[in-house]
């Protein structure tokens, strides 16, 4: 996987960039003006990403994945990973037939919904999962693959399912390996 050098990702005019982030080069960014990244983080090959969007200090973002901000967005916490082909909108059009649907069509002819998305620290998203428009995933959650997300969750809950249902507490161990991680990057980061 190639990653654009820093001269490209300052070029492409983010509203904002943190140290050490990587973004390959077969990944398509629009609105850079929009979109926030913290240190550390990596969006990989065939993503798009759109909209505003907030994401924070080491987030992994894998190949294939679609983050649609839109004019609400989308805020990812830090430390969230989303595996393999994951989607998130922030905007939907109304299928119920009431309305007309997709982009070409003026807005009064449509009823879209678009509501923010949030993701909190610590959240890990299964390859091929998608997360709807006003959803938050509370902190530490974990969504299995291939779950349809149409409602918020409670903090350290394993979903899984079409729609997304809690079936067991995720265990948060990783909240004190994160605090040694963080510990030793900053004495890293010092010499």
């Amino acid at each position: 996987m190639a990653y654009l050098n820093s001269e490209q990702l300052r070029e492409m005019g983010f509203k904002s960039l943190g140290k050490n982030v990587k973004i390959s080069d077969k990944a398509s960014i629009y609105n850079a003006d929009q979109i926030e990244i913290g240190d550390n983080s990596r969006i990989d090959d065939f993503c798009i990403i759109s909209g505003h969007i907030q994401i924070g200090s080491y987030c992994h973002i894998t190949p294939m994945c679609l983050l649609a901000g839109g004019i609400k967005g989308i805020q990812l916490e830090d430390f969230c990973t989303l595996a393999y082909g994951v989607k998130v909108f922030s905007q939907s059009d109304d299928y119920s037939g009431e309305t007309m649907v997709n982009s070409l069509i003026p807005k009064k002819y449509k009823n879209e919904k678009m509501e923010k998305v949030t993701l909190k620290r610590q959240v890990i998203v299964g390859a091929g999962s998608i997360i709807m428009p006003g959803v938050t995933i509370a902190e530490g959650c974990s969504i299995g693959a291939m779950t349809l997300v149409t409602k918020s969750t409670e903090a350290w809950g394993i979903y899984v399912g079409n729609p997304a249902r809690r079936v067991k507490d995720r265990k948060q161990d990783l909240l004190l390996l994160e605090k040694t991680f963080l510990e030793e990057e900053s004495i890293n980061d010092s010499i």
